[in-house]
């Protein structure tokens, strides 16, 4: 690629970015542990939503040490819904490494800092620029559709290896004595002006290099193909209090979807029945009355679900648990909302 305004594409976006950029809180830093957190917490989630999240989480866990300490259901708890819980996983499974392979430091190269749990390649780019300003490719979403546009890149998106090609082209654009401000202009100028639909081109620092607003058809671009098919499946949630006030709760497998989080009992709709259910936990059923009916959308899954309310004998079987304890507990989203139905209605914790 031989691009003819790198000089001034450069200067452009990073003055633009200096005095444009919102005020977020891990911008007040240059700390990588916090900007390693602030990464992760941004994968597949909007900005808004993250910002008490991680004030939260640093006010918690201000060290990679107390990170690494933490027993699981509390790091857990402080990321309940936030979804995506394999991402809170993985990142104090790379804070851990980080204390016994670096000695604490998190490393400021990507051969390195690419071996730790959970950093891939734009995570790995986005700590090394934004922390240690090393001029290195932090490919996003709003990267490509912003290099998509100004470039002519008419690859799709949506097949891994054309991030490639995206990469290629940052290591060629980026500022080496800014690329701190670099890499996150064209991922703020992505988020606020470069849109995905009505770009705002007008506003834009770097449209008189932009090849598609020259052309008239930024929308056109990026080329993405459609997402994979969704799943559906329907489940029974039941709420089940004993004589004594305390709720069944069940922990979801240590691998997998939601791995390790609590959960009211879930059966399938259709394939699971509560006369099984109540076998399998030698409970009787004394009444029951329905709760919420809703939907909760994963990336590539959407469960519909419909919750119940159940006054039952309770039996040695299973955790039976107070109201307190389970506020204590990390839950899904989807139980939190039928847990949050119960509080606010007052089924139970009389």
């Amino acid at each position: 690629m031989n691009y003819p305004y790198v000089t001034e594409f450069r200067q452009s976006l990073v003055e633009w970015f200096n005095v444009e950029k919102r005020d977020l809180p891990w911008r007040h830093t240059t700390d990588p542990y916090q900007i390693w957190v602030s990464e992760v917490m941004l994968q597949q989630t909007r900005v808004d939503t993250v910002i008490p999240y991680y004030n939260r989480f640093m006010e918690s866990f201000p060290t990679l040490e107390l990170l690494a300490e933490a027993p699981q259901e509390y790091l857990l708890k402080h990321w309940e819904g936030l979804g995506y819980y394999s991402r809170a996983r993985n990142l104090q499974a790379g804070v851990r490494e980080v204390l016994e392979n670096y000695g604490g430091v998190v490393p400021n190269n990507r051969h390195e800092i690419s071996k730790l749990k959970g950093v891939g390649p734009y995570t790995a780019g986005a700590i090394l620029s934004i922390a240690y300003n090393k001029p290195e490719h932090a490919v996003d979403g709003n990267v490509m559709r912003v290099l998509s546009r100004v470039l002519n890149i008419h690859d799709d998106i949506a097949v891994p290896k054309t991030k490639k090609i995206f990469e290629a082209a940052v290591e060629e654009l980026i500022d080496p004595e800014n690329a701190s401000s670099f890499n996150q202009g064209l991922m703020e100028l992505g988020a606020l002006i470069c849109t995905p639909t009505s770009p705002k081109c007008l506003l834009c620092p770097v449209r008189e290099y932009c090849t598609a607003f020259n052309k008239g058809e930024p929308e056109k671009l990026p080329i993405k193909s459609k997402k994979v098919k969704m799943k559906h499946i329907t489940y029974d949630v039941l709420v089940c209090e004993d004589d004594k006030g305390r709720i069944l709760m069940e922990k979801r497998p240590a691998e997998g979807l939601l791995a390790n989080l609590w959960q009211f009992p879930m059966l399938e709709h259709g394939k699971d029945s509560i006369d099984t259910f109540s076998n399998d936990y030698a409970i009787k059923v004394q009444s029951q009355q329905a709760l919420l009916t809703f939907k909760h959308v994963f990336s590539h899954l959407t469960w519909h679900i419909n919750s119940y309310f159940m006054k039952c004998d309770s039996t040695v079987k299973g955790e039976w648990l107070t109201p307190e304890q389970i506020e204590l507990l990390p839950m899904p989203v989807p139980m939190l909302k039928i847990w949050q139905e119960i509080k606010t209605k007052s089924y139970c914790l009389k």
